[in-house]
């Protein structure tokens, strides 16, 4: 009589279970031989480039060093102007000055014109920063940008040095006036002048260094107001 392992070992006495056909390999090593290489070699391609271009970066942004001045132009031609920086990186030239714009006015009045006192644009900024959890991006930079902007773009004696200068001018202008309005006492606004008051950052006290803190001033001429100085609800 035969057992039960042999009529199982014969195929007797049931169906023999199916045997599942291996599943198909993924990714790569499911392609065959030629794609694979196609996509070994794209891979490495750009393994190869990102790691260039992160090289690249940081040499843009690190300090001056030997590769920077040997490879500045093939740097720079990398870079500019689709993945430009405006920071470095170690912070090699931290801000060591505050700085200040101020603003006055000439105003109209029934007794002749008047100038008012220097106004601190950028103490007002620091006033509704102070305290303010999420301070905005107007009130952190608008101010200070458009100064950086209009100093770069004039030489010592406030003379354009170019079309950017000319543009860095009427930005302040309008950016001024957008600040001034509705704070000219009735009168009209007929000119105003603006001006830096720069001072150090004072040393710490542990230093021996010895720092002059006193103020120094960079004073613009006045300039008069024109329509296009004006927000846009001032001339509607």
């Amino acid at each position: 009589m035969d057992s039960d392992d042999d009529r199982v070992a014969s195929g007797e006495g049931g169906p023999v279970p199916a045997v599942e056909a291996p599943a198909a390999a993924g990714g790569m090593a499911g392609l065959s031989f030629p794609y694979q290489l196609v996509a070994a070699v794209a891979l490495a391609a750009f393994a190869v480039l990102a790691c260039m271009h992160l090289a690249v970066v940081f040499l843009h942004v690190a300090p001056s060093n030997t590769l920077t001045k040997q490879h500045g132009a093939a740097v720079d031609d990398w870079v500019y102007p689709e993945f430009e920086q405006n920071w470095k990186l170690f912070a090699p030239n931290p801000l060591q000055q505050n700085v200040s714009v101020q603003v006055r006015a000439e105003i109209s009045g029934a007794d002749g014109p008047r100038t008012t006192a220097w106004r601190d644009l950028s103490a007002e900024d620091g006033r509704a920063i102070r305290g303010n959890p999420l301070p905005s991006h107007v009130q952190q930079n608008e101010l200070r940008r458009a100064w950086d902007f209009y100093v770069g773009s004039h030489d010592d004696k406030n003379r354009a040095n170019g079309l950017r200068g000319t543009l860095s001018e009427k930005y302040v202008r309008r950016l001024v006036m957008l600040r001034l309005g509705g704070q000219d006492d009735g009168g009209t606004i007929l000119r105003i002048q603006v001006r830096s008051e720069t001072r150090a950052v004072a040393a710490p006290g542990w230093s021996a260094e010895k720092i002059s803190i006193g103020p120094s001033y960079r004073v613009l001429p006045w300039w008069k107001v024109t329509a296009d100085d004006l927000p846009e609800e001032a001339g509607q």
